[in-house]
């Protein structure tokens, strides 16, 4: 590590504005400390009491779970929908007392807990929490019984300096299953079939079609979009019998991962994009190519009785106040334009983590054929380059310098094209192997936790504890990925370590964008085989290329602009109008000041509308939260 941290010292990161950038209107909490270390590691014995002593005063001393926690501004009680039917995460004493004093009142007894003890993983134990810090402290898993329903948490605690006290340090709820009705799995499942007796009586086929095309009801939720997070939203809605119609202007389940450019591959492992009830199966590759995943998604809707119209679209909708319901007319084109009108009491926008795509129509010259090259497109609608014979024969500028400009600059070079990357502003990256080695593999890895377990232990962490955390991994994938860091430093790329210091995961719940995960572009970077320019803004497409500021031209037969989406707003605002949705719906991303995510899994601003997105395991966990709100919604209590 010595001989790293010398080439790390070395390389010239980039802090400025635009590295620090968030979502507008967001707020950017800060790292939080962390504690202090304990002074004496406690034995076993005393590990299961000071967990029996929590559950003792959560159960039965509620008004006095407050004083379990650190003092001043360093606990954290996380709650997701457990003791609210809302994702809120309360900091320091007061707040947490007036939170659970408010609920007190509401109800009788507002939380029973009990410690997890069924696998070794969740026992209280002692952990470390901070892999660079090496701060430990007492960790367990509990499950739980409110109003709401039941659950599962985490509990974390720390040694206080002064006293020796063990106080909780971060307290996770989240909402498993709704009031007294499990899902039904397992020993729950359906039976599936009606024995004989009955004349006339449908076989299965004939009650999907059925379903499927809701001739005799409507839909409780309209889903629009068929992708991860569409498909997550409609599977738990199920869970709960919640009936759900998912709409896709596409011809085929899956075609939005489809239609993408040739190359794309996941970037994230198998283990960490798991889908609710159905995990791909052990002979699944690590990395997902797009084709085999969306052909997994179709399999998916059918093997989960999902209902699903295809080739159809939004024409009109209107929300009814009176009647709590929507009016939505959608036309389905591949039965002669049929147009159906349907009523669900909610709509959930799963059209992708982000809107429409950022085309930088501003820029002299971008419109009205000015360029005369073979193509001048936005990066949504690159599917791949044309294969040369020989190589230079054709020039490609990429504009952008995150994911899809990477890839698509690795496709054009592997093609035969020269190649530049226009990098507008720095960026974090991190090798697929350090992002394995650090970011994930310790939760979401071969013979690792469940995913539910994996899932559990993440969303655990209030966001300024996990900006913290991410703080130490970053330290440690910047070691990792020192000399291929120094390259591209050396070949004029920009680089950053993401929001305060925080990397990949900072920048991706916080912005959305600004990094890459390398595998492979980065070393052509390196080698000079992929050019960069860099730190010079773009002047004007020209007949022949790019005009940048500092005067060059650069030439180009291909320019792909590879600059990003707007936020999901702009796609609400372009389906359901401005006045209707549009106006009314809060900007989508980043943190609000508990660091909880803004407007999207939660209330949006407009009355039985919901976004639904981002990764797959995002739409893993947050479909049931989403879902799950919906339900409570649909029943009255929300």
């Amino acid at each position: 590590m010595g001989g790293s941290s010398t080439i790390v010292d070395a390389i010239n990161f980039v802090d400025t504005a635009s590295s620090q950038r968030i979502e507008p209107g967001s707020v950017n909490l800060k790292p939080a400390p962390w504690p202090a270390h304990f002074k004496t590691e406690p034995t076993s014995d005393q590990v299961a009491k000071i967990a029996a002593n929590v559950v003792d005063t959560v159960n039965n001393h509620f008004d006095k779970v407050p004083d379990l926690f650190l003092d001043s501004q360093a606990g954290f009680w996380r709650d997701h929908l457990a003791l609210t039917w809302d994702l809120r995460t309360l900091k320091g004493k007061d707040k947490i007392r007036n939170f659970l004093q408010a609920e007190a009142q509401v109800k009788k007894v507002p939380l029973q807990i009990q410690i997890d003890e069924s696998q070794a993983f969740r026992k209280p134990q002692v952990g470390g929490f901070a892999p660079v810090n090496g701060l430990k402290g007492i960790q367990f898993f509990i499950t739980f019984t409110s109003q709401n329903g039941k659950g599962r948490g985490v509990v974390r605690l720390v040694q206080e300096h002064k006293t020796e006290e063990w106080k909780i340090w971060t307290f996770f709820l989240t909402l498993d299953e709704y009031r007294g009705h499990p899902e039904p799995k397992g020993p729950n499942r359906p039976k599936g079939v009606e024995h004989g007796g009955q004349p006339g009586r449908m076989n299965w086929a004939q009650k999907r079609q059925e379903e499927i095309n809701f001739t005799k009801n409507e839909p409780d939720v309209l889903i629009l979009g068929c992708g991860q997070g569409g498909l997550t939203a409609a599977a738990r809605l199920k869970m709960l019998g919640v009936s759900s119609l998912i709409i896709d202007r596409n011809p085929r389940i899956g075609d939005n991962w489809r239609n993408r450019y040739h190359q794309l591959v996941l970037h994230d492992p198998v283990w960490y994009d798991h889908l609710p009830y159905l995990p791909f199966p052990d002979h699944w590759p690590i990395f997902t190519p797009k084709d085999k995943l969306a052909d997994w998604f179709d399999s998916y809707a059918k093997a989960l009785d999902l209902n699903v119209w295809l080739r159809s679209t939004i024409v009109s909708s209107e929300y009814d106040n009176a009647r709590k319901a929507w009016k939505i007319v959608i036309r389905r084109s591949f039965i002669e334009h049929m147009e159906l009108t349907v009523y669900p009491k909610h709509i959930i926008q799963c059209t992708g983590g982000s809107g429409k795509p950022n085309m930088p129509t501003t820029i002299p010259g971008i419109a009205g054929g000015v360029f005369k090259g073979d193509r001048l497109c936005h990066s949504s609608q690159f599917t791949t380059a044309t294969p040369l014979a020989k190589r230079g024969s054709k020039k490609a500028i990429v504009v952008g310098a995150c994911n899809s400009s990477h890839d698509i600059c690795q496709d054009f070079y592997e093609r035969g094209y020269d190649v530049t990357m226009v990098q507008r502003s720095s960026t974090f990256v991190v090798s697929s192997s350090a992002a394995l080695k650090y970011l994930i593999g310790p939760l979401y890895s071969e013979g690792g936790p469940a995913v539910e377990d994996a899932d559990l232990f993440l969303w655990s962490h209030p966001s300024e504890v996990l900006k913290t955390l991410q703080q130490d991994l970053t330290k440690l994938t910047i070691e990792h990925d020192a000399e291929l860091l120094a390259g591209l430093d050396r070949a004029g790329f920009k680089l950053d370590k993401g929001v305060d210091g925080a990397g990949l995961f900072a920048k991706y719940l916080q912005r959305q964008g600004g990094y890459y995960i390398d595998v492979g572009t980065s070393k052509l970077i390196v080698e000079g085989k992929i050019a960069v320019k860099s730190g010079v803004g773009i002047a004007a497409v020209v007949e022949k290329g790019l005009k940048m500021e500092d005067g060059e031209v650069l030439e180009a037969d291909e320019i792909v602009f590879a600059t990003g989406y707007s936020n999901m707003r702009s796609t609400a605002r372009e389906v359901f109008g401005n006045e209707q949705v549009g106006d009314k719906v809060g900007d989508v991303w980043g943190w609000n000041e508990e660091g909880e995510m803004r407007g999207i899994w939660t209330r949006s601003g407009h009355e039985a509308f919901w976004f639904h997105g981002g990764n797959l395991a995002l739409a893993r966990y947050y479909s049931r939260v989403v879902a799950l709100q919906i339900k409570a919604s649909l029943d009255g209590l929300l």
